[in-house]
């Protein structure tokens, strides 16, 4: 048992925030995370210390030690290791807590996030942990800290694992949600370096307002984060619209030089009232260009025209797949394909840019079905595109869906490209759907906009090339695996050393869609 005799707690959160697996020692950028900073705003409201290590790429064994130490040295150490743990993260994790464990075998290790709460037996079983927490940390954290601080028993704080000396695990109930997310203090900013953000470095504020949602869609994991609470029934919160405004003005006043908002919420039209309130009052108390997600089958015409007018120049979307029998069978998404192009109608007749979601390499999807994917975008007219490898997270009903298949490989699975082995969908073609994706709906997007005679045609020499009997699946994944690396290096270096550029030209690429969008 840890007493610290009086003195408030130290925690250091370590945060591993990659998925290229791109050992470039990158000295700024990396993404704000909404949960690492309502902890830190907790814990320092309650008298306690937060510090971050933010980690932009896979560290060697040398590196991590070294940045480590440096933080230990410099806030005279640590007294809670906390890591936050994403399921593809984790093998990484453990990793990097065996090396701090090596430098600093005395320090209490603590795992929170998505995959310790899907699975927190496995973390706990990890060496080197001590503690899992399940569900939102904040509350539990800072109990845990008064108890350390106070020199009491700690082991029986709700919502916390723990590793017993004897190597068996002490299960706690899960503490209830907290209905009203107003009790939350605004997060600490500060935490991170924020003005070197990768997303601050082009103006833009990543912002969220809200936890939760009370949808069950099977690839996703709030169904199973929802069940651990005892009143699941109130899982999806927002703040109220004014406390939302109180946040939106902290930050601005903090960084001033912030001239977009980007809501990471995961439906903002979740809760039409609140989205009506919340909208007038940015119109009048923010007004600057903003995003955010939405869903298809809760919104209305009048929704999409307040959002103009506040500011939206662009709306993401998940459209998940363009197959409708997989929507409804395999993703429980009941939205119709003239559902969906009915809303993105609104958008184009608003001027509102689209963006879409997308998932290829479904369990029981073949190249054929994700073809119906690039075509739905096309008939949409979607402005940009972000196709997704299917992800099975443990704990969802896809993973079990594509376990009870024989689609799951044996071993460790998350660095695969492609993490499903299915003979009908190869690895290939689905990194060939990914790849070329946008391509593919540019083009369809001119086949259907000619005249018949020749667009039918042309959309069946398209399909040609995508599902061919010859079509070069390697080759072409190849070439572009070469070519997104220069773009992306190129976007790195506007991002990074020329971000005023970088701003123009998004800006100038979205008033052309909005413009393009009216006519």
């Amino acid at each position: 048992m840890i007493n610290l005799n009086g003195r408030p707690a130290k925690m250091l959160l370590v945060y591993p925030d990659y998925t290229d697996r791109d050992c470039t020692k990158k000295v700024s950028g990396g993404n704000y995370m909404e949960g690492l900073a309502s902890i830190s705003a907790v814990l320092k409201q309650g008298g306690h210390d937060c510090k971050l290590l933010h980690l932009l790429y896979l560290h060697t064994e040398e590196d991590y030690k070294e940045k480590l130490k440096k933080l230990w040295d410099e806030n005279d150490g640590f007294d809670i290791v906390g890591f936050s743990v994403r399921t593809t993260a984790f093998p990484d994790a453990q990793t990097y807590i065996r090396w701090t464990k090596e430098i600093y075998p005395e320090s209490f290790v603590l795992c929170g996030g998505y995959h310790p709460t899907l699975v927190p037996d496995e973390v706990l079983a990890a060496e080197g942990v001590d503690c899992v927490c399940v569900g939102d940390g904040e509350y539990a954290e800072l109990e845990l800290c008064d108890k350390m601080r106070d020199g009491q028993d700690y082991l029986d704080v709700e919502s916390l694992y723990f590793k017993l000396p004897d190597g068996s695990f002490k299960h706690n109930p899960i503490r209830p949600l907290f209905e009203n997310l107003d009790v939350l203090p605004i997060p600490d900013f500060e935490l991170f370096d924020y003005d070197n953000l990768e997303s601050s470095k082009v103006g833009t504020a990543i912002v969220v307002v809200s936890r939760g949602c009370f949808y069950n869609c099977t690839y996703c994991g709030n169904g199973n984060f929802r069940k651990v609470y005892p009143n699941k029934k109130i899982y999806a919160r927002f703040r109220s619209p004014e406390n939302a405004m109180l946040y939106l003005k902290t930050l601005l006043a903090r960084h001033p030089q912030i001239k977009f908002i980007n809501f990471r919420d995961a439906i903002f039209n979740m809760f039409p009232d609140w989205f009506d309130t919340f909208i007038e009052m940015y119109t009048k108390e923010i007004g600057l260009p903003c995003t955010g997600n939405i869903r298809f089958d809760i919104l209305t015409e009048e929704t999409v025209k307040k959002m103009k007018a506040a500011g939206f120049y662009t709306i993401d979307m998940g459209l998940e797949s363009g197959d409708q029998e997989m929507r409804f069978k395999y993703l429980r998404r009941y939205q119709t394909d003239e559902m969906i192009i009915r809303c993105s109608n609104w958008f184009h007749k608003y001027g509102i840019a689209q963006l879409t979601y997308n998932i290829i390499g479904l369990p029981h999807e073949d190249i054929h079905r994700a073809l119906k994917t690039i075509k739905l975008n096309a008939r949409i007219k979607s402005d940009r595109v972000i196709p997704n490898i299917f992800y099975p997270y443990e704990g969802t009903a896809l993973y079990e869906i594509s376990k009870e298949a024989g689609f799951i490989p044996e071993g460790d699975f998350t660095q695969r490209r492609v993490p499903l082995v299915q003979p009908q969908f190869p690895e290939e073609q689905v990194l060939f759907i990914e790849a070329y994706f946008m391509h593919f709906v540019k083009r369809y997007k001119r086949a259907f906009a000619m005249p018949r005679w020749i667009g039918e045609p042309y959309e069946k020499w398209l399909d040609i090339r995508v599902t061919g009997k010859h079509v070069p699946y390697k080759q072409l994944v190849w070439l572009h695996d070469r070519y997104a690396s220069v773009r992306n290096h190129l976007k790195d270096f506007l991002v990074n050393h020329l971000p005023g550029l970088y701003v123009k030209l998004r800006m100038l690429k979205h008033k052309k869609k909005a413009d393009k969008s009216i006519k």
